[in-house]
């Protein structure tokens, strides 16, 4: 059996590298989807964890580029390459999502990449069930 390719959102790489808790499906989907080499992450992830880190809005032991990179390492993780088409069709979405642009890039990375995108965040659930993007709740 063949796993899903996976894009996880920035939350759905905390929650997973934090070990918190994930919905069973969300879970099983993306310890498969590791195994068979299809999960992928992308360079926004790492900024926005950075952020966090930066702003004090996520405590960690180890300072945030290593941080990702160990996720990376232990997850078998595929960086996604954000070109010019991401970023010039991320501001051309159908339908209706909201403006934050870092979501509009992982959104459509997922979309060029043919990924289902792993998150929590209602906006990208909500713009998935439109039609416009495969999602998974975590």
């Amino acid at each position: 059996m063949s796993a899903t390719r996976l894009l996880l959102d920035t939350c759905a790489i905390l929650f997973v590298a934090e070990d918190a808790t994930i919905s069973a499906e969300a879970k099983d989907a993306v310890n498969l989807a590791a195994t068979d080499g299809n999960l992928f992450i992308s360079p926004i992830s790492a900024w926005e964890i950075g952020r966090l880190a930066a702003h004090g809005k996520l405590a960690l032991r180890i300072d945030a580029l290593a941080y990702f990179k160990a996720f990376m390492a232990h997850t078998g993780s595929n960086l996604c390459e954000i070109g010019l088409d991401v970023l010039v069709k991320s501001s051309f979405l159908p339908g209706q999502i909201y403006k934050d642009p870092m979501d509009r890039i992982l959104v459509e990375t997922a979309r060029q990449l043919d990924c289902t995108l792993v998150t929590r965040d209602r906006a990208i659930l909500a713009y998935g069930e439109e039609g416009h993007l495969k999602t998974l709740a975590c």
